[in-house]
């Protein structure tokens, strides 16, 4: 057999464990049993492992971090303080409230992950529709939209996806560079968001509310004083962000210094239990990011990835417009088939073998970025924290099959991407 059929045959099997999850097996041990099956099979080496190692260990690292600090944060009630805050803003009108709700979740991606917006602010918005008597279409159409907007708008920061984190340390961007390229792009993504959001559900969203059936946004808040310490250290952990590149200190640093902190302050909180944060730390992506790269670098090894960068140097023959888009596309349609994280990976050995640079290389680079943030959302398997999120739902007691979810991710999706990818090919134009 030969090497390239036991390297395709090795991520396949992979791949359908981790979505699986058989008997409630972890994704960190399944990604690394398929590393080591990969060294064991001679596709890859430990000297691969050591470079698997150095680029995802930044990234993997930081996503811990940040899920502590939301985590603490919840506790604290701060998503809840924020949420309700939207409802009283809003003034009993249904569509504003939809609205504003969906822009806080794009503000919680962006400094919090995709995974802290998608899995804390989700349950607070559907606490939330639930105490205003909403049926369950309308609670469907919010808690899509509050799920959606947590990984299109997780683009303007490295920290806002872990796929993001991944591509700039794989390419040496650092902080500030990646957010000058991407910040636009970002209110591309939210605008088209808001607009496809807007007509998915202004048939259904109610035109107004009662805001008297919800509580007071003080009345969310746990720990008065922890509340105030909250908004002195997110602004320390963003100055930190800033500082980063400058200063030549990886973002994974900054976020768990701060996460340290965080958690050594509120031990004293009876509001806050830092073991139950510790324990809702998801420690498994550690294992599963490097293991699942492994097994995507025996790929690389054994040549699959040429026909990638084949394609890409196709795309870039055509001009930016076309590296742009084709890049995207090709992002998003393998990442919503065989999810964002090995797809975003893989595109970066494509690219970095390409004979690309230049303005043309950077819109390959931020391309395949915005595809693996999107794409995913067109189908349940394209992202772990999709899956996670469909979890977190089920324990509550909203179901979306996923002939559902396919149906309404790719009408969402597509259009959301498009403008996206314009936007980043506009702004690249600019800048250059």
């Amino acid at each position: 057999m030969s090497s390239l059929i036991i390297a395709s045959l090795i991520f396949l099997l992979t791949l359908v464990l981790v979505i699986w999850q058989p008997k409630g097996l972890s994704i960190g041990w399944i990604a690394c049993a398929g590393g080591a099956l990969a060294l064991l099979a001679g596709v890859v080496s430990f000297h691969d492992v050591a470079e698997v190692t150095s680029i995802v260990w930044n990234a993997t690292l930081t996503l811990v971090a940040l899920i502590i600090i939301s985590l603490v944060l919840d506790e604290v009630g701060f998503f809840e303080w924020a949420a309700l805050h939207m409802a009283r803003v809003a003034k009993g009108r249904g569509m504003r409230l939809y609205l504003f709700l969906i822009v806080l979740g794009a503000i919680v991606s962006a400094f919090f992950a995709n995974d802290g917006g998608a899995l804390i602010l989700t349950p607070i918005v559907l606490a939330m529709v639930r105490a205003l008597n909403y049926d369950e279409r309308v609670i469907l159409v919010f808690i899509i939209g509050s799920g959606f907007v947590a990984d299109t708008t997780s683009l303007p920061f490295t920290i806002s996806n872990l796929v993001n984190i991944v591509s700039a340390d794989f390419f040496g961007i650092g902080f500030n560079e990646y957010a000058t390229r991407m910040i636009v792009p970002d209110l591309f993504a939210l605008l088209g968001t808001l607009i496809v959001l807007y007509l998915f559900s202004y048939k259904v969203v109610p035109k107004t509310y009662n805001v008297a059936e919800l509580k007071r946004p003080s009345e969310a808040i746990r720990d008065h004083k922890m509340f105030r310490l909250s908004w002195w250290i997110m602004g320390a952990l963003f100055a930190g962000y800033l500082a980063s590149q400058a200063l030549g200190i990886p973002v994974s640093i900054i976020a768990g210094v701060i996460a340290i902190v965080l958690l050594l302050a509120s031990r004293k909180s009876p509001g806050i239990s830092t073991k139950a944060v510790l324990k809702g730390a998801p420690w498994a992506i550690v294992f599963f990011s490097i293991g699942m790269y492994v097994v995507v670098y025996g790929l690389q090894n054994v040549g699959l990835t040429h026909v990638l960068t084949e394609w890409l140097e196709t795309f870039a023959s055509k001009g930016l417009f076309a590296a742009t888009v084709g890049m995207g596309a090709l992002a998003a349609v393998l990442s919503s088939v065989m999810n964002n994280l090995p797809t975003v990976m893989i595109n970066a050995l494509a690219i970095s073998d390409s004979h690309t640079n230049g303005i043309i290389q950077e819109a390959l680079i931020y391309a395949n970025v915005i595809g693996s943030d999107l794409g995913p959302k067109m189908t349940p398997i394209g992202s772990l924290a999709t899956l996670l999120w469909l979890h977190v739902l089920a324990k509550k007691g909203v179901y979306i099959s996923w002939r559902t979810y396919v149906k309404v991710g790719v009408v969402i999706t597509i259009p959301v991407l498009l403008f996206t990818l314009v936007g980043l090919y506009l702004w690249l134009k600019i800048l250059s």
